[in-house]
């Protein structure tokens, strides 16, 4: 897949099926949108496009918005990838951009910038200033500017709404088997690893301390968990404790994976975390021997979901 930056030096596309979206998630609902578009290319010849924005709309529309993101930018090009896309172009999202007429996007954005054989568009699609123009625009000048235009169904698109609102809720209540089915793969994350107080070698279990790469992407409830992490190509099962470890008194929330049969420093590296399975929540013990013992537990539970999984592939 090539992903595009510039708009100023967009190759010319070969009948060119486009669609236009944020994709935060690539999920499944997202993915029937990928497998039309692969679909029509495929009978036409052409090459599938998806064409999203940097920064969200939402930063630029609503500039108090907080988001939230599912995946972002690397990861999304990563799923869209995944999933057999040819062409990724990333549009800058500025006010002028955003300030544009609705039918200047058609003619100078859309028709001049990608030459569309097939446009598959929501019925909801909205662009251009004040967000005037939508679906039935569209439709009027698609003889004049020769593009087919195919209208992404009502119940996939409410399906693909309700599913990223499932999808956020369940990874902040920790549940992390809803977000992964409606996902359609593991939800992960990267962290830069970062000196802890080194307290889990002293009982057996040494952990790498994470620190969040993005600070738009979605955080995971509390909880302990079965996981797996990608280090410089090699997969590696763990555990991964996400909270402030009660039986320590601590008011700080911490973000601490347990590498399985790895022994190497890894501080200032960024590793990618894969979320399988939720264990059991933050409990307090009575002693650190105890927590050993829970411990203990975890990792057996851990070690048998990640032979279940071995042959999933990764989210990206």
């Amino acid at each position: 897949m090539q992903v595009h930056y510039n708009l100023e030096g967009l190759p010319r596309f070969r009948n060119a099926v486009v669609t236009i979206g944020t994709f935060d998630g690539v999920h499944t609902g997202h993915q029937q949108i990928l497998a039309a578009l692969r679909q029509e290319a495929a009978s036409t010849g052409g090459e599938t496009v998806v064409i999203t924005f940097d920064p969200h709309p939402r930063t630029i529309v609503q500039t108090d918005a907080s988001l939230e993101l599912l995946t972002t930018l690397p990861e999304k090009a990563g799923l869209l990838e995944a999933h057999g896309i040819d062409h990724l172009v990333v549009v800058p999202f500025t006010p002028d951009f955003a300030a544009q007429d609705a039918e200047q996007y058609i003619s100078d954005f859309l028709v001049r910038r990608f030459q569309p054989h097939t446009l598959i568009i929501g019925y909801d699609h909205r662009f251009g200033k004040g967000r005037a123009g939508g679906y039935e625009l569209l439709e009027q000048l698609q003889h004049q500017y020769g593009y087919r235009l195919i209208e992404i169904p009502r119940q996939v698109l409410h399906s693909i709404a309700i599913s990223s609102t499932k999808i956020r809720t369940a990874l902040k209540q920790s549940d992390v088997a809803t977000a992964n089915e409606l996902l359609g793969y593991p939800f992960f994350f990267e962290g830069l690893v970062i000196p802890g107080d080194k307290l889990g070698r002293t009982i057996g279990y040494p952990t790498a301390n994470l620190q969040y790469t993005s600070s738009d992407k979605i955080r995971l409830g509390e909880g302990v968990f079965a996981a797996r992490a990608i280090h410089e190509g090699r997969t590696l099962g763990g555990m991964l404790s996400i909270g402030k470890r009660p039986t320590l008194n601590d008011v700080v929330e911490r973000v601490e994976i347990n590498l399985f049969d790895f022994q190497e420093e890894i501080y200032d590296q960024v590793i990618r975390v894969e979320v399988l399975s939720y264990l059991r929540g933050q409990e307090k013990y009575s002693s650190l021997d105890a927590l050993k013992e829970q411990l203990h537990r975890d990792k057996e539970d851990s070690l048998r979901i990640l032979s279940s999984w071995k042959e999933h592939k990764m989210g990206v």
